[in-house]
């Protein structure tokens, strides 16, 4: 059994930037949408969650496809391939800083809340939520304090393992109803909610993961000839990630949505849950929500420290006293969940609908980037990589649409 576990995770290694991009996109962000639409809307919105991991394979190559060829990352390519790029650069910067800023309160709330939960099924403790943001904050700044990449690339392996065999083994234990998620597979457009369209694309098609793939696709040495395996990796990830967001939504539309429930607060996840796979399918999905908000939450905080040198074409170190200071801010955020009478799962759905926005501004200009021979030389846009990038743009302005709607 060891030497098989000792494979297996030796295989998914092979996968580094891939499983670093799960790891980052697959957090409670994802549970919370996919979770919260499975309960509105049974399976109604999963066609949103097809096009979108669909055109999230699409972008990631395409990011990941200008950094090989061109050795720099996306941000300091906008920056420099564009007149004015630097505006463009900093308004992309600024935003995906925001809305990562905005996603930690929910996330660092719903970890704390699960915990808390946990705790009180497990050994009947009360713990006050802000001391288990204590421990979580204090925990991830002494691991990124002293880690490099490789270690940040283990420790979301071990997330990952986690949040797949969480869900896998919540979605067995409460036996959704087949029939009712097969009848759910229809497309439409709700009559209400309509913000959740912007929050799927948002949390899985997100401008974010985009920015970070370049970034992580530099920080792994791929260059040029890498190009095939870099394609594989990316199938990889977005693949995963359909599953993984498939199966939370299924569990949720073939309970909770045939019994008309909903989710309004973190624990109702645990206590809508609890009667349907019993005590054990809790404390299983208590440790999957909370490891994936912890494995979003860790590269979160880097995102600032890494767009920074990415903008200003300075090596990436992360143990800097810059880099540092910007970590401990972005952990500190965290504590907003504690402060704020919203309740984290809004507070998450708000954020991934935000990121829904930023779409445009990384879909357009990379589009452009990829169609210029004097940068790219061979390895230009051809026919199938432009209509793909195309139908991210329309996609993007889609559901930014809804995003708005939502928001007014």
């Amino acid at each position: 059994m060891q030497k098989i576990f000792k494979k297996t995770v030796a295989l998914l290694a092979i996968f580094g930037p891939g499983l670093f991009i799960i790891g980052y996109n697959m957090g409670t962000g994802s549970i919370t949408t996919m979770s919260k639409s499975g309960a509105d809307h049974g399976m109604g919105l999963f066609w949103v969650l097809v096009l979108a991991s669909f055109f999230t394979y699409v972008m990631m190559v395409a990011y990941s496809k200008i950094t090989l060829v061109t050795g720099r990352t996306a941000m300091y390519n906008i920056k420099t391939n564009f007149k004015y790029g630097w505006i463009l650069a900093l308004y992309i910067i600024i935003a995906l800083v925001v809305g990562e800023l905005l996603a930690v309160f929910g996330l660092m709330g719903i970890a704390a809340d699960m915990l808390h939960e946990g705790f009180l099924i497990t050994v009947g403790w009360e713990i006050a939520p802000v001391w288990i943001i204590v421990v979580i904050a204090s925990s991830l700044y002494v691991l990124l304090w002293f880690g490099r990449y490789r270690t940040f690339e283990m420790v979301l392996l071990g997330f990952v393992i986690l949040l797949g065999l969480s869900f896998i083994l919540v979605f067995i234990l409460v036996k959704p109803d087949v029939m009712a998620i097969i009848k759910g597979l229809v497309p439409g457009i709700p009559s209400h909610n309509v913000g959740l369209i912007a929050a799927i694309a948002g949390t899985t098609c997100s401008a974010a993961i985009f920015v970070m793939r370049s970034t992580v696709v530099a920080e792994k040495g791929w260059g040029i000839n890498d190009l095939k395996k870099e394609k594989k990796d990316s199938f990889f990830s977005a693949t995963a990630m359909l599953i993984l967001s498939g199966i939370m939504m299924a569990v949720s539309a073939g309970t909770l949505h045939v019994m008309g429930l909903s989710i309004v607060e973190t624990k109702d996840m645990i206590r809508l849950f609890e009667p349907l796979g019993g005590k054990a399918a809790a404390i299983i999905l208590i440790l999957g929500v909370s490891g994936a908000a912890i494995s979003t939450i860790f590269p979160i905080a880097l995102i600032a420290p890494w767009l920074y040198y990415d903008f200003t074409g300075k090596p990436r170190n992360t143990q800097s006293t810059l880099s540092r200071v910007m970590i401990l801010v972005a952990l500190l955020f965290g504590f907003g969940s504690v402060i704020l009478e919203q309740k984290p799962p809004a507070l998450m759905i708000f954020s991934q609908a935000f990121q829904a926005c930023i779409l445009p501004a990384v879909a357009i200009p990379i589009y452009i980037l990829l169609n210029r021979k004097g940068l790219m030389g061979e390895h230009a846009s051809v026919t199938k990589e432009k209509i793909g990038i195309m139908a991210v743009i329309l996609f993007s302005i889609f559901t930014t649409y809804f995003a708005i709607a939502e928001l007014f």
